[in-house]
């Protein structure tokens, strides 16, 4: 159904919530890791072994305060593993298998570059063709015009719009149950002026992801969700990938996403997240998926059984310009991120996203002989402490990817 303006469902609509120490460290089965890992035959046994003492050491542990849960696959010439470990459901204690679904965030901004860029080789879009020549009216008259290039590299320009309070504000879940129609989403910022002259910043920000769902509709006549499931998740086989609208649940097996927040104790409370209307994200970040699919779709991605190798090369190619209020180079491509975990090491490209109670990302060399896909239920999934270099999910990417 498409969405033109903002509906609220359940204005009064309260967070289901469960008390738990700051600390949770059970001993029963649910908080073993359970792994699977085979080495190759033609990797040296103790690099294989270390590397996966590695990784089940990242995820040991849960639930406990950082998260409640965590899949993760790795693959390479060395080694294939997979683990997972906590509980899919803090009040029922099952624990999590590693075939659960979880929210992707924007991780769904892969693949809706995947699909403009299709189009792109069908002629259907141009990348020189601007928002204003497709969408008449969508962007304000005064605006300059925006291409379809700067909205995949983020290079825009367009002010995104505040569709929810910060996190652990006072009203910071009060949107859960607000539907949002795709051109207001979209226009929400509009009444800010440009961020910067297109092309000569780059500013991540779900702002052009949207705007190209909204092409994606017009240059096709079908919607978004129809043209991602055609394009992307049937040609690739996710047989547990979609998008959900503004169904706020998450359809069959799944984790539990849940919010830490201080209570007027001084203890810890967390708020279960799981359901949340996702069209606040739409194109940009409402994806649910299982870390197969990703480690699926990651591959074929690269071998170019997704996106034509002509415009593949967008999604490796990081425009030669500055982040926006700072002079460090961008780091985005159309769709993806370059990632260098150390000075002079191998380079990766990826996407990771957020949800509330969800982290998760993937990572892989440019030829795809190595990958790393995770989704860590963080109950600070939106805290900068959740992604530093020594936190869980950093040494889950140490220990998949680092040297």
């Amino acid at each position: 159904m498409r969405r033109n303006r903002i509906a609220v469902l359940a204005a009064t609509a309260v967070a289901l919530s469960v008390t738990v120490a700051p600390a949770v460290a059970s001993a029963s089965a649910s908080a073993s890791v359970s792994a699977s890992a085979s080495s190759l035959p033609s990797a040296p046994a103790s690099a294989a072994s270390a590397k996966a003492a590695a990784l089940q050491q990242a995820i040991a542990g849960l639930p406990a305060a950082d998260a409640t849960a965590a899949q993760v696959r790795y693959k390479g010439d060395d080694l294939r593993w997979s683990g997972a470990t906590g509980q899919v459901d803090l009040r029922t204690h099952k624990a999590v298998k590693g075939d659960e679904r979880f929210r992707a965030g924007s991780i769904t901004k892969t693949f809706t570059a995947a699909v403009a860029l299709q189009l792109v080789h069908e002629k259907k879009l141009d990348l020189d063709g601007t928002v204003q020549q497709y969408l008449p009216g969508l962007l304000p008259a005064h605006y300059p015009d925006v291409k379809v290039r700067q909205l995949l590299d983020y290079t825009s320009g367009l002010p995104g719009g505040d569709t929810r309070e910060a996190p652990k504000s006072p009203g910071w879940d009060k949107s859960r149950y607000t539907t949002w129609y795709h051109r207001a989403l979209v226009q929400a910022g509009f009444g800010k002026p440009m961020e910067f002259t297109p092309g000569t910043r780059q500013h991540y920000s779900n702002i052009g992801y949207n705007v190209l769902g909204l092409l994606i509709e017009k240059v096709t006549g079908r919607t978004y969700e129809q043209e991602l499931r055609d394009r992307v998740i049937n040609r690739v086989g996710l047989k547990d990938t979609y998008s959900p609208g503004a169904d706020t649940r998450i359809k069959g097996r799944h984790t539990h996403g849940y919010e830490a927040l201080k209570d007027a104790g001084g203890g810890t409370r967390l708020v279960d997240t799981t359901e949340w209307d996702q069209s606040e994200t739409w194109a940009s970040g409402d994806l649910i998926t299982t870390t197969a699919d990703l480690e699926r779709f990651t591959s074929a991605l690269f071998a170019g059984r997704v996106v034509p190798q002509q415009e593949l090369k967008l999604m490796f190619t990081v425009p030669k310009v500055p982040t926006y209020e700072s002079a460090k180079p961008a780091v985005y491509s159309s769709g993806l991120t370059r990632i260098q975990l150390v000075k002079d090491g191998p380079v990766y490209w990826g996407k990771s996203g957020s949800r509330y109670g969800y982290l998760s990302g993937f990572g892989a060399t440019q030829d795809g002989a190595r990958s790393l896909v995770y989704s860590v239920n963080s109950t600070d999934a939106k805290g900068d402490a959740a992604t530093a270099p020594d936190s869980r999910i950093g040494r889950i990417i140490m220990a998949g990817l680092g040297r």
